[in-house]
């Protein structure tokens, strides 16, 4: 028995990574299949050495760092593809022109996506990625106490993640897509944007309640469906979510779970100033043990390279009038009426105005009322197109609206839905009387925000951290650029939206 438990216990010192594990169906040439060597971040890739050493480059198809990006055919014509990885897809794009070259801060974030990307395609097989898979931390669930003693040291541990934060529009978004979409369709995966990702949750412990250890049964779940899971805009300002964030993921990295996250604030400054915090920090220390921590430091704003000037965006005198007009005149002919949706679990959402997967609000009808961000998912899961008029600036006198217009656009983003309304100023304008403590230091104390004593400025720190992000988007989100994804995305759905029209 000792010597059985010495075996267990003795520790390989490099990790072998097997060609035939990655690609199985990539084995034809039977000197491959008899090549393994040890995995480790080189400047040269294995693969690909293997690859020259056996003169295969002319009959497979290599990516620059090295896996295949597609094999033999199946006998019914089809080709299967493996995906070279999110660093050689970004060069693909600039060499067909579809990304600037030259930003050193976004190929720095892609090194370290591709080489998450190669310990996940190493050690899939051991963590479960595959669905219909045991994962690892099922692995040693039977046996008895013996069985579990020996065997739990051998099972495989999952990589770290990866929290990737920096300023707005700099293309921490688009890389993570890049990663995701490079990353087996057979796989337990999972994008999702934080509001939704937080919704889910509680949604989920709403089902779980009188459970002895309910958040644990909810991390069971998630890992159940997904081992990987992709984060945009991991922000935390609301105190239901930071009191949970802490034993939520103690679970979910338990359960084996790999996260990758985009951020526009680093992690010491997540939740900065909020109630409890004390009892948040602890979420903070988890992160950086189970995440690789990068900062995106891209100085360029993307989403303002490809503005269009105004889109549909309107100012100044006739401007609620003119967006009324545009409104109508693209419902072809449809009539608009007041409707009702359901937007989530049993709510609904009054609309004054409807039609054609379009809808029409006051400013002051979505954002001075008690609405979320559950609401604003279940309007764009009804609605493509939002039109909102009168649009304020905003200040001390508006902070809640200001938070919910903030809400609103995050989510109308990650649905790609089209945008129009009518504002009193500009996305700078409308945001400029919003300010942090680090740009008010006379106004330092113990809160995330105070009031100016003689105007209408706002003191906040989650808000005039956020405002950057917002503005940038309503900037991007009256592009050309961004009106084609619209409809490029509303058009392919499985279910489209009617009177989306290309721009």
């Amino acid at each position: 028995m000792r010597a059985v438990a010495r075996a267990v216990r003795a520790r390989v010192p490099h990790k072998l990574f097997d060609w035939r594990r990655c690609h199985p169906r990539a084995v034809s040439v039977a000197e491959l299949s008899r090549d393994r060597k040890p995995y480790s971040r080189a400047g040269h890739w294995k693969c690909a050495e293997v690859a020259a050493s056996h003169g295969l480059q002319e009959t497979y198809t290599f990516a620059i760092r090295g896996l295949f990006t597609h094999v033999e055919a199946s006998e019914s014509g089809s080709v299967d593809e493996y995906k070279p990885g999110p660093l050689a897809e970004y060069e693909h794009r600039i060499a067909t022109g579809g990304l600037k070259p030259g930003d050193k801060f976004q190929e720095r974030a892609l090194m370290e996506l591709q080489e998450l990307y190669e310990n996940l395609m190493r050690d899939a097989p051991d963590i479960g990625l595959e669905k219909n898979t045991p994962r690892s931390s099922q692995r040693n669930s039977g046996g008895g106490w013996l069985f579990k003693h020996f065997v739990s040291k051998s099972v495989t541990k999952s990589p770290r993640g990866l929290y990737l934060y920096g300023g707005v529009g700099t293309g921490k978004t688009m890389v993570m897509d890049m990663f995701y979409e490079q990353l087996p369709k057979t796989w337990r995966k999972k994008r999702i944007h934080f509001h939704d990702f937080m919704l889910n949750i509680h949604s989920r412990l709403q089902r779980s309640r009188g459970m002895t250890d309910p958040l644990d049964m909810v991390a069971e779940e998630i890992a159940e469906e997904s081992i990987l899971i992709c984060i945009d805009e991991f922000m935390v300002t609301d105190v239901a979510d930071a009191l949970i964030l802490n034993r939520l993921f103690e679970h979910l990295f338990r359960h084996g779970i790999v996260m990758v996250a985009t951020s526009n604030r680093a992690p010491e400054k997540l939740y900065e100033g909020g109630l409890q915090r004390d009892l948040f920090l602890p979420f903070i220390a988890k992160l950086k043990e189970r995440c690789v921590i990068h900062q995106i430091g891209s100085v360029t704003d993307y989403r303002r390279l490809t503005a269009a000037e105004t889109g549909f965006y309107f100012m100044g005198p006739g401007a609620s009038e003119t967006l009324r007009k545009v409104f109508l005149a693209e419902l072809d002919g449809e009539e608009a009426n007041p409707t009702t949706v359901e937007v989530i679990m049993g709510r609904k959402l009054h609309v004054p105005m409807a039609g054609a997967g379009c809808a029409y609000f006051q400013f002051h009808e979505l954002c001075e009322m008690p609405l979320g961000a559950a609401d604003f998912f279940g309007l764009f899961k009804n609605f493509h197109t939002l039109a909102l008029d009168n649009v304020p600036i905003l200040g001390s006198h508006n902070r809640s609206a200001g938070y919910r217009f903030v809400t609103l656009v995050d989510v109308m983003y990650d649905h790609r839905a089209r945008f129009m309304c009518s504002a009193e100023g500009t996305p700078k304008e409308l945001f400029e009387k919003i300010v942090t403590r680090a740009d008010a230091p006379q106004f330092k104390d113990d809160t995330r925000s105070t009031r100016h004593e003689d105007a209408d400025l706002l003191v906040d720190d989650e808000l005039g951290f956020a405002k950057d992000r917002t503005m940038s988007r309503l900037t991007e989100m009256h592009s050309k650029e961004y009106l084609k994804e619209h409809a490029e995305a509303h058009m392919s759905s499985e279910h489209p939206l009617p009177a989306v029209r290309e721009a």
